[in-house]
């Protein structure tokens, strides 16, 4: 072996990338970090909108190309008329019961919002909310199924 690569930490390892449990949670952190951008453009008194790139096809000529689009965040959070910021966790377009009867975060300011985001994602990581996520992906996919008629 050269001596550049003993400098790496080589190990044997299988890529789980068909874990759903492991997608779900990809998915809810990466729905959490842009609701920190989201809060921290709002303390800054900014508009934040995720960039994405699309494939379009010019319709005269046929050609597809790569344009970047903008995508509206929907905060998951909304200041209370006590002036509390309530953080309410959402699957998609479900909601996430976080414990038993509760689904929201009360917390006494914008900056106290972000910890709070940022404590739930590594909540998420760790696997503290899995089967929460999968309530609420339940929910979502019977969203989506063809109805039986009676």
């Amino acid at each position: 072996m050269s001596s550049t690569l003993s400098k790496l930490k080589l190990v044997n390892v299988q890529a789980d990338l068909k874990n759903p449990t492991v997608s779900r949670r990809n998915r809810l952190t990466a729905q959490i970090e842009g609701q920190i951008a989201s809060v921290r453009c709002a303390i800054a008194g900014e508009i934040y909108a995720e960039k994405r790139q699309k494939y379009v096809t010019d319709h005269q000529t046929g050609e597809r190309s790569l344009v970047e689009i903008s995508k509206k965040v929907k905060p998951w959070w909304f200041i209370s008329a006590t002036n509390k910021a309530n953080l309410i966790l959402k699957y998609g377009s479900k909601k996430i019961e976080i414990v038993k009867g509760k689904n929201a975060v009360e917390v006494d300011n914008m900056d106290e919002l972000i910890a709070t985001l940022e404590l739930i994602k590594t909540a998420v990581i760790a696997g503290e909310l899995d089967i929460q996520i999968e309530t609420a992906c339940g929910a979502l996919r019977a969203g989506f199924s063809k109805k039986k008629k009676s």
